[in-house]
């Protein structure tokens, strides 16, 4: 019960306190002035009768005296009236019941007991004392005058009553509105969400409270800023290129190896190798401010062609190298894009070059590879610094190495084949399970499985996600292929109840989609067997989409249904999201797990990543798992789970 509801309560009993107290002393003093009157009532009459009836007495007139009694007892008012001679005979008496009136009810007869007194006065004659006078009131005027009073005391009473009631909780409410706001501070503060009140109040011990736990609010929030400083601090000194701010070559070689060597599903791709001229004499020349300033402006335009991609893997790999990967573009696209991006760095070289004679006539070269879902990361390095070494031979803003031939099935017939087989939902599932802390691989028992979307190929083999994928996105088909994984899933769900836990990755088109969202509200809204999906979606794609995502995260927690965070701890912008949104778990991105028994910094880094998500209640796991000892290194940080080849290779879904 509210604390509203407790006060008024207890005011009410108090009101029901006072009531009884009152009617009860209200009873009791109209009880004695009724008795009161009802005695001097009594009294008079038999004074009056006795002086009336004294020469009846003395003459021992029965008839007149029964006359003058019964005139007197007809009134109404009296319940017994004795006369008798001297001697104490009964000359005459008169009696009735003690009526009372039908509208005073049996239990307040019962509980108020009335006895009117029986008055005596003695009759005199000739002064001689002949006689006496008994006289005793009627009871029922009593009870019905005593009723009418309490009745009228409970009606203004419930009126009163309904009128404080309405008041005090008003004042209730007004006075203890603050404690509401402290009761969300405490909520929201459970949820790693910070809000201060703005309203102070007036009340002294409330004032108090306000202030402490808005005080309380504040440090905890400037822990919590403080921890992701310094991570972001960590994030920045290990990963990031301290001049331009962009992934250095350790953090961009291992998201290379991630997407290309272990996950393939990257797809066609198109790397672009970039190289300064002649580093050293461009210092030399321009100096070092300009020559950092060329350098910064050269990775900004890299950066801003990455983000035309949804995803791109961008880092500058030593002083004057920059490679971009995005995916595959075509010979038009391509010589558009390249064409443009070194006629910017060309402008861009000669304004702050000014009037400074440098012989050269392309300030940078780019040498440019395509990859498909065979093509690992070094063997794509490798190619594009051979068409670099092309174009700095020949003085060519760019090269490309090999041809277009060497795209993966890029024909109108593979495109086909792809939109037939998702249109169709000729998918099939496969699954990588994630096993919890202290689990082994020989562990048959997952915590959770994640599903692979697959389609065969033509010739009915299995495809990686990378051969398709850049087609369905080509297509715009990646919603689709989502609605036909989750009714997959759910379906397999139904027909094995003790399938466990299914991760499922999310793009962010199906997050964008209301079509889709509304979709899938009417699905799981009444589905017996929603708990067992587990739903993810990539860093980049919740950043990317983080109103979409915070929407759609609200609508999992209302089915209550698990939302992962996957490829965690790789984006630049930061983790202050995790705040908000509240993910249940995060899949650390296996390019930051790969090498972490072998690198301290790797080590520390998931270290601060595990502790920062168990701060705010969120389960860590950790991607890419290969070898035992990553495993202990991973357990001896306190990991809630990995996931990787380690604990087997993917296997169908049906399995």
């Amino acid at each position: 019960m509210s604390l509203v509801k407790q006060l008024g309560a207890a005011t009410f009993a108090v009101l029901i306190l006072l009531l009884l107290g009152s009617a009860y002393l209200m009873s009791n003093s109209s009880k004695t002035m009724l008795l009161n009157q009802l005695e001097s009532h009594g009294q008079d009459a038999a004074t009056h009768l006795g002086l009336y009836l004294a020469p009846s007495i003395a003459a021992n007139d029965v008839a007149g005296i029964e006359t003058t009694v019964n005139a007197i007892f007809d009134s109404g008012f009296y319940q017994r009236i004795d006369i008798s001679d001297s001697s104490g005979k009964i000359l005459f008496s008169k009696t009735t019941p003690p009526l009372i009136d039908e509208n005073v009810p049996s239990w307040f007869v019962d509980l108020i007991e009335i006895t009117p007194p029986q008055m005596t006065r003695d009759v005199s004659h000739q002064w001689n004392k002949i006689g006496s006078v008994h006289v005793q009131s009627r009871a029922g005027y009593a009870y019905s005058k005593l009723w009418q009073g309490i009745q009228n005391t409970l009606i203004w009473f419930g009126i009163l009553a309904a009128v404080s009631a309405i008041a005090i909780s008003g004042l209730l409410f007004y006075i203890l509105r603050p404690l509401k706001g402290v009761e969300e501070q405490a909520e929201a503060l459970s949820e790693k969400r910070f809000i201060e009140q703005s309203r102070i109040p007036g009340t002294r011990e409330l004032k108090r409270v306000v202030n402490a736990m808005n005080q309380m609010v504040k440090q905890v929030r400037l822990m919590f800023d403080e921890q992701s400083r310094h991570i972001e601090e960590l994030r920045r000194t290990a990963y990031q290129d301290s001049l331009t701010g962009l992934p250095n070559q350790r953090a961009a070689e291992a998201q290379l190896a991630e997407r290309l060597d272990y996950r393939q599903d990257f797809g066609n791709g198109t790397l672009l190798y970039l190289r300064i001229t002649d580093l050293a004499n461009l210092n030399k020349d321009l100096g070092m401010e300009k020559a950092s300033n060329f350098i910064k402006v050269v990775g900004s335009k890299l950066e801003k062609l990455s983000q035309a991609s949804e995803q791109s893997i961008l880092g500058r790999l030593t002083g004057a190298d920059f490679i971009l990967l995005v995916h595959r573009l075509d010979d038009d696209s391509l010589k558009r894009t390249v064409s443009q991006l070194c006629a910017d760095i060309q402008a861009n070289f000669e304004a702050l070059s000014g009037s400074a004679v440098i012989e050269k006539h392309w300030p940078v070269h780019i040498g440019v590879s395509h990859s498909n879902d065979m093509t690992g990361s070094n063997q794509l390095l490798t190619e594009a610094r051979l068409a670099l070494s092309d174009a700095e031979e020949d003085d060519q803003s760019y090269a490309i190495y090999g041809s277009d031939a060497k795209a993966l099935q890029d024909s109108n017939t593979w495109h086909q084949h792809v939109a037939d087989s998702v249109s169709q939902a000729q998918i099939f599932l496969q699954t990588l399970p994630l096993m919890g802390t202290g689990t082994s691989h020989s562990n048959t028992v997952p915590e959770q499985q994640e599903l692979l979307a697959r389609i065969l190929d033509q010739h009915g083999t299995p495809c990686t996600a990378g051969e398709f994928l850049s087609v369905i996105k080509e297509l715009g088909l990646m919603v689709m292929l989502d609605r036909a994984v989750i009714q997959r899933a759910l379906e397999h769900a139904s027909q094995n109840p003790k399938c466990g836990k299914l991760a499922i990755n999310l793009s962010a088109e199906a997050v964008r989609d209301q079509d889709f969202i509304a979709w899938f509200k009417a699905l799981v809204s009444d589905h017996d067997y929603k708990q067992h999906l587990h739903v993810e979606i990539s860093e980049s794609a919740i950043l990317n989409n983080l109103d979409d995502v915070r929407v759609f995260r609200e609508l999992l927690k209302e089915n209550a249904m698990e939302f992962g965070v996957d490829n965690f701890g790789i984006h630049p912008a930061g983790f202050a999201y995790l705040y908000n949104l509240q993910p249940d778990y995060i899949k650390i991105d296996g390019s930051l797990i790969r090498k972490i028994d072998q690198q301290a910094e790797d080590r520390f880094f998931v270290s601060s990543l595990i502790s920062i998500a168990h701060s705010l209640s969120i389960k860590a796991y950790a991607e890419h798992i290969e070898r035992e000892t990553q495993l202990n290194e991973l357990n001896q940080l306190q990991i809630d789970g990995t996931q990787g080849w380690l604990h087997g290779k993917p296997e169908a879904l049906e399995n």
